[in-house]
C-alpha cells in the first residue's frame, strides 16, 4: 500500500510539474474553478433570493432597471436581481453538466471497455447500437424525449429529466474512443502475461485495462461536461428546463420571451450568455490540456519495467540488448 501511495504521489507531482507550465491549462482551470466557486457560495454572494422582487422607495418593482440604477447587473422584467439569478443559476447549469457528463462517461467507458476487450458478438452488438445513436441528430431526439416525459407527468423533476436524457444520449463518442484504446491495450505483453498466469477477464479489466484508459477517461470527461452544459442551456432556452429553478438557459429563455432585446435590457441576456461561454471555454481548455498531458502515459504500464516506461523511444540496439537477456 505504501508503494502504491508513493507511485501516486510521484505521478501527481509529475503531472503538476507539466501542468503548471501550460498557460492554457491554467486559464481553463481558473475559468472552471471560479464558476464552481460561484455555484457553491451563491448565497454569500448576494443578499437577495432568486424570486425576490426589488422595489424602489415607493414600493414599486424595479423592472428592467439598468446596472447604474441597481447594481451590479440590474433587474429583469419582474424586478428580480439579475446577479442573484446568475449566481443561483450556476448551480443548476453546473449540476446538470457535471452529473450528466459523468453519467455519459460512465456508460460510454463501460460499453467501450466491454466491446473492445471481449470483441465478437458483444462488440458487434454494442457498436451497432452506438452507430444507430450516432446517426440520429442529438437535439431533435432530446426534444422529443424531454417533451414526452414532460407530457407523461411521471412525477420526475424537469432537471432530473434533462440529466437523464443528456447522460443517456451522449455516451456514444466516448464508447468509440475507449473501445479503440482497449483494442490496442489488450494486445500488449502485460495483458498476455496476465492471461498466461491464469488471470481472469475481470481481473485483467480491473487491474490492467482500466488503469490504462483512466487518463483518457478523465480528460474526456471534462470535454463531455462542457457539451452537457451547452446542451442543457440550449434545451432550457427552448423552454424545456425547469421554470421554477433559475439556470443560465432559463434566464436566456425568459429574456427573449419577455422582450429584453426590444427594451435594450442587455444586462438581462448578456450575462448568462457570457457565463455559458466562460465555463464551457474553461472545460474545453482544461480538457484539451489534460488529454495532451495524460494520453502519452497510455503507452506505459505498471507491469513493465521502469526503464521501458520512461524510454519508450529508445534506440533499436538498446531494445535488442534488453530482449537478449
Amino acid at each position: 500500500m505504501s508503494e502504491r501511495w508513493f507511485l501516486l504521489k510521484r505521478n501527481l507531482a509529475e503531472f503538476w510539474r507539466v501542468f503548471r507550465r501550460n498557460r492554457m491549462g491554467k486559464i481553463g482551470a481558473f475559468l472552471l474553478a471560479t464558476s464552481v466557486l460561484m455555484a457553491i457560495f451563491a448565497p454569500a454572494l448576494t443578499p437577495y433570493e432568486p424570486t425576490e422582487t426589488i422595489r424602489d422607495a415607493n414600493g414599486r418593482g424595479l423592472t428592467f432597471a439598468p446596472p447604474s440604477e441597481h447594481g451590479p447587473l440590474g433587474t429583469d422584467d419582474a424586478g428580480r436581481d439579475v446577479w442573484t439569478q446568475l449566481a443561483y443559476g450556476s448551480r443548476i447549469s453546473l449540476m446538470v453538466g457535471f452529473v450528466a457528463g459523468f453519467l455519459s462517461m460512465a456508460i460510454g467507458s463501460l460499453l467501450g471497455i466491454l466491446a473492445g476487450y471481449f470483441g465478437g458478438w458483444i462488440d458487434t452488438l454494442l457498436m451497432r447500437v452506438t452507430d444507430v445513436l450516432l446517426v440520429i441528430p442529438d437535439i431533435p431526439l432530446m426534444l422529443i424525449l424531454v417533451a414526452t416525459f414532460r407530457r407523461l407527468e411521471v412525477g420526475i423533476s424537469p432537471t432530473v429529466i434533462l440529466i437523464m436524457v443528456i447522460g443517456l444520449l451522449y455516451w456514444t463518442s466516448t464508447a468509440r474512443l475507449i473501445r479503440s484504446q482497449v483494442l490496442s491495450i489488450k494486445e500488449r505483453q502485460f495483458v498476455a502475461r496476465a492471461r498466461a498466469i491464469g488471470a481472469g477477464h475481470w481481473h485483467i479489466i480491473r487491474k490492467h485495462i482500466i488503469p490504462q484508459v483512466m487518463p483518457l477517461i478523465v480528460a474526456n470527461t471534462v470535454l463531455i461536461v462542457s457539451t452537457a452544459i451547452l446542451t442543457e442551456s440550449g434545451l432550457s432556452f427552448l423552454g424545456l428546463g425547469d421554470p421554477t429553478q433559475p439556470s443560465w438557459g432559463t434566464m436566456l429563455n425568459f429574456a427573449f420571451a419577455r422582450n429584453a432585446i426590444s427594451n435594450s435590457a442587455w444586462w438581462f441576456y448578456l450575462p448568462p450568455g457570457l457565463a455559458i461561454v466562460w465555463v464551457t471555454l474553461g472545460c474545453v481548455l482544461l480538457g484539451n490540456v489534460l488529454e495532451e498531458i495524460l494520453n502519452p502515459r497510455l503507452t506505459s504500464h505498471h507491469l513493465e519495467s521502469e526503464a521501458n516506461m520512461v524510454a519508450r523511444t529508445s534506440s533499436r540496439p538498446a531494445e535488442s540488448g534488453v530482449s537478449g537477456k
